[in-house]
């Protein structure tokens, strides 16, 4: 009885990269300074790369590039970002995974210490960061909605 539910609870971790399949595609953040963007590809079964960037004129500025990564039964959000961690990139392990959210934490970075996406409908989605900034509780939302 315990392989069977060790081998069933293996074959549901090593899915959930696929539940995370609705988060593929170009999402938009209007704000009052411009819109900033999030891509997302899949580039094999087990990583897709993302990046967050806006369009300024005719020049896009990417400040940051994602991988999302399927490994050792565990679901891995994987930022660098441009000016912060010396552009290292940094890993958080999914807590979360399901067809409408995805919950992603790492209590040793200083912020944020979760990252968050939650399917609100069809074509939108709210991002969250949150976590402890100099001893205060922050929580930043990003609603998105699908362009591409």
């Amino acid at each position: 009885m315990g392989l069977i539910v060790v081998c069933a609870w293996t074959i549901q971790q090593k899915s959930d990269i696929k539940k995370a399949e609705w988060l593929i595609g170009t999402w938009e953040n209007k704000t009052s300074k411009g819109s900033i963007y999030e891509t997302w590809n899949k580039k094999s079964k087990t990583v897709f790369s993302g990046k967050s960037y806006i369009v300024k004129e005719k020049d896009t500025i990417v400040f940051e590039n994602i991988q999302l990564v399927q490994e050792k039964g565990s679901l891995f959000y994987i930022p660098a970002v441009k000016n912060q961690n010396g552009g290292l990139p940094v890993r958080f392990v999914a807590t979360i995974s399901t067809e409408k959210q995805l919950v992603f934490e790492n209590l040793q970075h200083d912020f944020p210490q979760i990252i968050s996406y939650t399917k609100t409908g069809e074509n939108t989605l709210i991002a969250e960061i949150s976590g402890t900034k100099n001893g205060q509780e922050r929580s930043q939302f990003f609603p998105m909605k699908r362009v591409k």
